[in-house]
């Protein structure tokens, strides 16, 4: 992103109306055991999922009816569109569906195919991470910077689930896996949020889509983060799945030349 992006006040405060919304649904069934289908890649699905997206989707429609909409649940509308939001109704929904409180809303909004405004909302712990891309980050309101970060070897790094990559992909993160000081599994999008406000310094994920990374993106690179596939390149809202973020450049560049092997 450059020092050109639009003004941001009114589409964040807007996102975060999406997330208020989507905190109200949440938590009116966190102690419900939700209704669950399998999903074609054999991930999980609730007729929470799909409310919650329909209910964000009619808002957008409403409010920016010019705009497209990228989510999980439903079909794609007008992504060419230079505004486009890109929902995760539940990001997590195999956690929200064992009443694992760390599963989220991710709210994006892509400006010319890129990640420019996020929210990451976690209705049952209460945490709530905004971001505008290059611009500016908050975690709870207060402002939040990713940390410096001397070496690999020093490197707290998180993975959703490994078993998420191909083989092929396994054997390239092992290699990554065994040189960084601590790998963390699970998280969700949390793990996103911890990295942005400085307490990680790596995320490698593989079998993402973009409604998964494109608002977590726009947080970590408003706190002076990168984001991109395992080969440094940037993410694109029909991305292959491959996801690497860090606080610190030198990490990202280190990281990609272990990947590359």
């Amino acid at each position: 992103m450059t020092a050109d992006l639009p003004p941001h006040d009114d589409y964040l405060a807007f996102a975060e109306t999406l997330a208020n919304q989507s905190r109200k649904m949440l938590l009116a069934v966190k102690n419900h055991v939700p209704e669950i289908d399998i999903k074609s890649d054999a991930s999980f699905v609730t007729t929470t999922d799909k409310a919650v997206e329909t209910a964000l989707r009619a808002m957008i429609q409403e409010a920016y009816p010019d705009h497209g909409i990228l989510g999980e649940e439903f079909d794609n509308v007008n992504i060419d569109a230079d505004f486009v939001w890109v929902l995760d109704p539940i990001d997590g929904t195999a956690a929200f569906v064992a009443g694992i409180p760390v599963y989220g809303t991710l709210i994006g909004l892509a400006w010319h195919k890129q990640p420019y405004i996020g929210v990451i909302d976690h209705p049952v712990t209460s945490d709530r991470w905004t971001g505008v891309a290059g611009t500016m980050a908050t975690h709870n309101g207060i402002d939040i910077r990713v940390r410096p970060c001397a070496s690999i070897e020093t490197a707290y790094a998180t993975c959703s689930n490994a078993d998420f990559m191909t083989d092929a992909e396994r054997v390239r993160f092992d290699v990554l896996r065994k040189r960084a000081q601590y790998v963390q599994y699970g998280g969700s999008c949390y793990s996103y949020g911890v990295l942005a406000s400085g307490r990680t310094d790596l995320a490698i994920d593989s079998g993402l889509d973009s409604f998964d990374i494109y608002a977590p993106a726009a947080i970590i690179q408003g706190a002076g983060g990168y984001v991109t596939d395992w080969n440094g390149d940037p993410l694109a809202l029909d991305m292959a799945g491959h996801v690497l973020a860090a606080g610190d450049k030198s990490r990202l560049d280190e990281a990609v030349a272990i990947l590359k092997g």
